[in-house]
Formats: C-alpha cells, structure tokens, sequence
C-alpha cells in the first residue's frame, strides 16, 4: 500500500474551559480539557505538542486583584504630598483608567503627561499629516492643554469614540485631585513642574527612569514599583507591580499574575503522568505584533510570556525553503528538489548548529519562540467571548522533513 504524504504542518486549537475562579485547580482543569478535546475531536497527544493558557485565568484562579484604595495607599505612601508628574500612560480604558483612578486617589495634585501624536502602543491622539500641518515639532515642543485644543481640537479615538485627553481628565478631578495636563515626549519635560514622577511607559520605562533621575528628579518610580507587596491584603505582582493589569470592575483591577513558573510545571507534570507525552506549557499575555490599519502595537503587556517550560527558550533555526529552491539547488525540480530540500533540512537538524547571521536563514522571523507562539495563542484565543482560554498547538517544531 502506498504512504500518503503528511499535508497538515501546525495546528492551533482553541480549547474551550469552565469560567475559572478563584481557588479553582488551574492545573487539573486545563488538563482535563485538553484531554477532553483531544477525545472529542480525535487527536493525537504528541511530544512538543503546546499547551498555552492565557494569564486571565491564571490571575483570576489565584484571585490577583487589588482595589482603587490600595492602589492609592501605595502611591500615597511613596508620594506623600508632593505635586506627581505622571509619564506616557497609555491610552486606555481597559488597561491604564483603574490604575488611573487609584493613583489620582493618592495624590492631590497631578500634571499627566501625554506622548504624541501616539501612545507607547500605538493609539493615536493625533493623526500625523495633521500634525505636520500645524507645524508641530514632537520631539522638541511642548503642549499646553490649551494649545493641544487650539491646535487639534477634541478628536475621538477611531475604534473606542473616547477623547481619551478629556476622559483622564476627569478620572482624576472625580477621584479628588488637582490636574494639568501637558503633551511632549522629551521625560525631562515634567520636571519643570515637579520633580516627583510616576512613569507609566511598559517597555521604555527603565530608559525613562534613568534619564529623569540624570536630570534632577528626586523621586522616581515607574507602574513596575506599584502593588509589588500585598496591601491591606490585596493581590500584588512582585516583579511588574501594575504593568499587565486589566479592569476587572469600576474599582478593582486584575493584576499580572504571579508564581506562574508553579502553573507551567504542574500541567506539564500532570500531562507526563496521564500521557508519557513531553508536552511543553506556557501562560501568555498579548501577542506581539502590530495592526497596519489601527496602528495598534498589540504588546500591553510586560512581557507575552512570563512562565514557559524550558523546551520552549530560543529563537527558530530555521532555513528558508523559497532561498534553497532558487539558490543552492536551482538546478533541481519535482522529487528530486524534494528530496535535496529534506536531506539539507536533516543534516541542520542533526548538527544542530546556530544559522544565525547565514544567507540560507534570510527571510526566517528572527523573534524568540515564546513571542511567535505566545503571538499565535493570542490571535487563536481572541479577546471577546470565544471562551477559549486554552490554546493546543500541534506540529510547530515539525519542518519539511519530517
């Protein structure tokens, strides 16, 4: 009997699971799904299978949340008194007006500092061509509130319809303090009005700290130094304080979850014992890419993986097949460019050498494994109501050889 040809390479699956809650065995119930379906849909549990269970359900079983009180009570005890500078947040409902709210809690006064014509992740204040037409310098000039209206007037957000300038605005007047707000992108601009700041950049902001404390700033804590211990018993992230936390109601927040090292080995350990399999795991957060047409960056969290099992560090080392095809083996065609593209895939395999920096890997995406796969969990999972907080990734590792 002939052999048929493998045609399927990777496979990711959404994998449906009970609303998780606090004190739930996350471990045991994401195994339990995942053999589930892999009876329901008849697949095959696989070593270098992938299981990835998004941080939501992570946090939400280990109840991680804290309140706008305690967030205030943290910035209130670092800050005392002092007039608080608070640098690039970004521009988001979901992601930064809690934290908002508990940080204007804890302060009397604060002048909020917006990048433009963009925050960190790519939502847009101000549409660049506009910009350019009003003669505005975002690298050097500084906006008042005032101006930032005389110039740009009161733009909504394409996607959300929120004048996102207006909203913080009133966050922090409702929650009791004093405001003004001021655009630039240099961080040394908010110390002229104080030299007590809270940077609210992700992935710039030891960068920013630095440059504020090489200018004159006396105090200088960042969203990473906010809710690192329990406060009044809430939850807390010792290493990214509030980077990573989402809304959960008016007045509490979910934070990034901790400990999820323990997560990763207990599912792996739970699939060996009731599989054989090695099936690696991972927790992931946002995937890491950027929308052409929303300008979106998608990567509000601090990381897209925090905890991952050790099969999973590195970065690919792949060949890239359209390079061999029209270089090394031009002359070849049908069975035979087949067959030459395998044995030249199996001899890298075997060698197990690094390609980096070689002509032959041009074109492969040069990111971590984690980043792609965390990537591929996120678009799979959605962020509506899929219910789907566990991804099962099949044939990733697999090439054309195989």
């Amino acid at each position: 009997m002939e052999s048929v040809n493998r045609m399927v390479g990777t496979v990711s699956r959404g994998v449906r699971a009970p609303i998780i809650r606090e004190g739930d065995n996350l471990a045991e119930i994401v195994v339990d799904c995942v053999l589930k379906a892999a009876e329901s849909e008849k697949f095959e549990i696989r070593d270098k299978d992938v299981i990835a269970v998004t941080e939501a359900v992570v946090a939400r079983a280990q109840g991680n949340y804290a309140k706008v009180d305690d967030i205030a009570a943290d910035v209130k005890e670092k800050f005392g008194d002092d007039t608080v500078g608070i640098l690039f947040p970004i521009l988001s409902r979901n992601r930064f007006s809690i934290c908002l709210k508990g940080i204007a809690k804890g302060c009397k006064k604060i002048v909020l500092m917006l990048s433009y014509p963009s925050d960190e992740v790519g939502n847009h204040l101000i549409d660049l061509d506009v910009m350019d037409e009003k003669g505005v310098n975002p690298w050097s000039d500084v906006l008042t509130e005032e101006k930032y209206r005389e110039l740009f007037g009161y733009e909504k957000h394409v996607f959300t319809g929120v004048d996102y300038v207006e909203y913080y605005k009133q966050l922090i007047q409702e929650a009791g303090a004093e405001v003004e707000i001021i655009f630039a992108n240099n961080p040394k601009a908010i110390l002229s009005y104080t030299k007590s700041v809270l940077t609210c950049d992700i992935h710039t902001r030891q960068r920013t700290k630095r440059i504020l404390a090489a200018n004159g700033a006396e105090k200088v804590y960042a969203l990473d130094d906010i809710m690192t211990r329990s406060i009044n018993g809430s939850g807390y992230n010792d290493a990214y304080g509030l980077l990573g936390s989402n809304k959960a109601t008016e007045d509490t927040v979910k934070l990034f979850p901790i400990k999820c090292d323990e997560v990763v080995s207990a599912i792996h350990t739970a699939m060996v014992e009731k599989t054989g399999k090695n099936v690696e795991v991972m927790v992931y957060g946002d995937g890491a890419f950027k929308d052409p047409v929303g300008k979106i960056w998608e990567l509000a969290d601090p990381v897209v993986s925090p905890a991952y099992t050790k099969g999973l560090e590195g970065t690919p080392n792949e060949v890239k097949l359209k390079y061999l095809a029209d270089n090394d083996f031009a002359n070849l065609s049908g069975e035979e460019l087949k067959e030459a593209i395998k044995e030249y895939i199996t001899e890298k395999d075997e060698k197990a050498a690094s390609l980096k920096g070689t002509m032959v890997t041009q074109g492969t995406t040069p990111r971590r494994l984690t980043d792609l796969l965390g990537s591929l969990a996120d678009l799979t999972s959605g962020s509506g109501d899929k219910g789907t907080p566990i991804i099962y990734i099949q044939g990733y590792f697999d090439n054309y050889a195989k």
